[in-house]
């Protein structure tokens, strides 16, 4: 049997290489940031870049964004009161339906700074 890797072996490195592969971002995240990690990579990256470190072609740079401009701006497509914005323009949708992926999307935003 030397020489033979069993199925969990084979599965950790599996598991070793993928993470290898994935440029180390996911290491060091929290479980709720890597949760908010997916609905970024899902959602947000449409407009903003696949770095949230870096702006997009529509929309800016948004690591470190708090839990209330998410909740402006993912839910009611507005600025929190007193916010100045990074970009003019009004044009993000609102997405309702992340209301419950906010928290661990606010999660990954701040650990990505």
């Amino acid at each position: 049997m030397r020489g033979q890797v069993g199925a969990a072996g084979a599965r950790a490195l599996a598991l070793a290489a993928l993470l290898a592969c994935a440029g180390g971002e996911e290491r060091g995240l929290s479980e709720p940031a890597l949760r908010g990690q997916a609905v970024y990579r899902n959602v947000c990256i449409a407009c903003h870049a696949a770095d949230p470190r870096q702006d997009g072609a529509l929309g800016p740079a948004i690591a470190g964004s708090s839990l209330e401009l998410l909740e402006a701006k993912v839910l009611r497509g507005e600025y929190p009161p007193g916010h100045a914005p990074k970009r003019p323009t009004l044009s993000m949708p609102a997405f309702a339906y992340l209301e419950d992926d906010l928290p661990a999307l606010a999660a990954y935003l701040s650990e990505v700074r």
